[in-house]
């Protein structure tokens, strides 16, 4: 499974979809997103490539693209890769 997961500096969404990640232990590849120094892509770039993504984080897995953090995290549950936190 290649998940992509492309992220911006000081989204708490993207914090949290990192934290999913973890706890499902699988390996992902974070793209930077943003015009900062250290950005793997402007986010010209971006929307040049994904023109109707309306906000972030944006995960595609093997090119397909899931969505957001609560679309990723819906994707996870149903693939048994997570389960619900216990209260």
């Amino acid at each position: 499974m290649e998940i992509t997961a492309y992220t911006t500096k000081g989204c708490k969404y993207c914090s949290t979809l990192e934290q999913l990640f973890d706890r499902a232990k699988t390996p992902y590849k974070k793209v930077l997103v943003g015009d900062d120094r250290g950005c793997d892509l402007t986010m010209f770039e971006f929307t040049g490539h994904h023109p109707n993504v309306k906000g972030f984080p944006y995960v595609t897995i093997d090119g397909k693209v899931i969505g957001s953090l609560v679309e990723t995290a819906k994707y996870f549950m149903d693939e048994g890769l997570v389960s619900a936190p216990k209260r």
